[in-house]
């Protein structure tokens, strides 16, 4: 008796499928571009962990002491954080001159003293 899919298909399945043409493998490399919390990352410098330490606080408003503050950057502050509440308000990013408002204002929030009880209150922009 005769296969059902007659001799075509029979000598078909006895030989087995062709083996897959041989096909050129070619590697493309994308550069990603780091995301906008990287870049602003990038951009505090050697205030790194004060800005990181602002931007992953999920409350709105971060109290921090200057004695807090100085921890995170690893430094103490200059004489004119300590009694001159202007110095608090730079809201500019200059990349040729990296500033410790750098952390703040790439970490969306605003800088307000007080001198007297040595904190500093950082809200988040909206």
């Amino acid at each position: 008796m005769g296969s059902p899919w007659g001799s075509d298909m029979w000598n078909w399945i006895r030989r087995g499928a062709a083996p897959p043409a041989k096909r050129a493998v070619v590697t493309v490399t994308v550069a990603e571009a780091p995301a906008p919390a990287s870049r602003a990352r990038m951009k505090t410098g050697p205030y790194r962990l004060l800005h990181d330490y602002l931007r992953e606080r999920f409350a709105d408003s971060v109290v921090l002491t200057f004695g807090q503050i100085e921890d995170l950057l690893g430094d103490s502050l200059p004489a004119a954080a300590l009694s001159d509440p202007t110095w608090w308000g730079r809201t500019a990013v200059d990349a040729a001159s990296p500033h410790v408002s750098d952390a703040w204002v790439l970490a969306n929030r605003t800088a307000v003293p007080n001198l007297q009880a040595r904190t500093v209150i950082f809200d988040r922009i909206a």
